[in-house]
């Protein structure tokens, strides 16, 4: 029994370390010296520096790290937020009165499933002409609608499992019916909330393409501004700095989901469970 247990978690290691090689590999190159990086091939540094971070937190003319992980947070923010206070009202009326249930949910909830390289054109012709191109709203506003289906459909479960008899027992009361969904619904579904936010501000820290697309100097997001510091003035590729800025660009969404993990993993169960 010992030594199935044994030859289990063997495997188990085995498959992580695979599946992770290149996050492995990447952290291992940023923290070897600068002059280490092209002649040492193998993964261990033999010398470990902070030369590379350092790099990535001084170059100043126009690489700015700190305003790259500005404009991704603000940017997220604003797409995980605004999705929750929109879908948030139009879960409710889908799953306690039943409007748009057969038709527009099921409409909003597959187009994330459509590639969304077919918005970029258009959107950025109207963009172009409103003024929201290349600012952080604008994105934002994008990176919104982007996590809009996930929020309506993780919200819209959420609520179906509120009890029905607890909103019938204040509406007896006397509570009006913002009341109820404020006092009542809203707390209780305060875990879904957070598994919302975290998986909205993740999927638009993460987000490329309409960072590539619609913004070009003041609102760059980390995910865009990462692959500037690749290339140094001789042409080649500073594969230290790249792995740090790399690192540096993951650490946020990365920090976020293990400080949330158990809220997400609690609120994800329950519903399976009471579902």
């Amino acid at each position: 029994m010992k030594v199935h247990n044994w030859l289990r978690w063997l495997v188990f290691i085995l498959i992580a370390l695979i599946m992770n090689f290149p996050i492995i590999a990447t952290l291992m190159t940023a923290f070897k010296d600068p002059s280490e990086v092209m002649r040492n091939p193998s993964l261990w540094p033999e010398t470990w520096s902070l030369a590379n971070f350092a790099t990535v937190f001084t170059i100043s003319d126009r690489l700015n790290i700190y305003g790259y992980l500005w404009n991704s947070a603000v940017a997220a923010f604003i797409g995980a937020v605004l999705p929750i206070l929109v879908a948030f009202p139009m879960a409710w009326a889908m799953s306690r009165r039943g409007y748009g249930r057969a038709i527009l949910f099921p409409l909003i909830v597959n187009i994330r499933a459509l590639p969304l390289i077919i918005f970029a054109i258009p959107l950025y012709m109207v963009y172009s002409t409103t003024g929201l191109l290349d600012t952080r709203l604008g994105l934002g506003l994008i990176l919104a609608i982007v996590n809009l289906p996930l929020t309506l459909l993780l919200l819209v479960n959420a609520i179906a499992e509120v009890p029905l008899e607890l909103e019938e027992a204040a509406r007896v009361d006397g509570a009006r019916l913002g009341r109820m969904i404020f006092r009542i619904v809203l707390p209780l579904c305060r875990p879904a909330f957070v598994t919302t936010f975290v998986f909205g501000f993740i999927t638009g820290w993460n987000e490329f393409l309409f960072g590539l697309m619609l913004t070009t100097r003041d609102a760059v997001p980390v995910t865009v501004g990462a692959s500037f510091f690749f290339a140094s003035s001789g042409g080649g590729v500073q594969w230290g700095v790249a792995a740090s800025v790399m690192v540096v660009a993951a650490l946020p969404p990365l920090l976020l989901g293990v400080i949330m993990y158990r809220r997400i993993t609690g609120s994800m169960v329950a519903g399976a469970v009471k579902g």
